[in-house]
């Protein structure tokens, strides 16, 4: 899989994929990564969440909907795809690493564990840790049957990725160092091919 894919085959510019389940940290690192290597930032929860606010649901809502409903998914992954093609691109999402490998330079993989998650979701959207570790724990379980139902992937195997960090034992500056020092080598070597 991505480990032997060939990174010369989008010469549009490099594709970055960070993914990681809720609260892990990874529009924080996709957005810096972005800005730090001028790329453009295309985050796939944004578009959830816009799906969310038209449908005037929760996400937990939304995933339950889109468990009965693929076409949310599936519109979702050829934005993803599309964005992936034309290169230049950091791409913040939960699982388009499973579905645009091909497309990627550099697959990165954010974790934590779920209470850690859970609190950093409870800080950051205003809401009870109680409510926080439910719609984590529900997102989570709903991706997971989601997605081994549309493209028969296990998204708990992190085998894909060239870098898993779990933001929970290192600091935020030291986990971004880490993925940054990788993406830089990893988009040096793609400019040389």
């Amino acid at each position: 899989m991505p480990g032997g894919a060939d990174i010369r085959a989008n010469r549009r510019g490099p594709v970055v994929i960070v993914s990681g389940p809720p609260g892990s940290g990874k529009s924080t690192y996709a957005r810096r990564l972005a800005k730090d290597l001028g790329l453009r930032l295309f985050s796939t929860g944004a578009i959830f969440r816009r799906i969310a606010s038209d449908l005037g649901v929760s996400l937990v809502e939304l995933s339950r909907l889109a468990e009965e409903d693929p076409s949310i998914d599936l519109r979702i992954d050829r934005a993803t795809l599309d964005e992936a093609s034309k290169g230049g691109v950091v791409i913040d999402s939960h699982l388009a690493a499973w579905i645009a490998w091909t497309h990627a330079d550099y697959l990165v993989y954010v974790k934590a564990p779920l209470w850690i998650r859970a609190e950093r979701i409870a800080a950051r959207d205003g809401v009870s840790l109680e409510d926080a570790l439910y719609e984590a724990a529900e997102r989570e379980a709903s991706q997971w049957e989601r997605f081994s139902r549309l493209y028969g992937v296990d998204i708990r195997d992190t085998s894909i990725f060239h870098v898993v960090v779990d933001t929970s034992v290192y600091s935020v500056e030291e986990t971004y160092r880490i993925i940054l020092e990788g993406a830089m080598r990893r988009v040096q070597e793609r400019m040389q091919d």
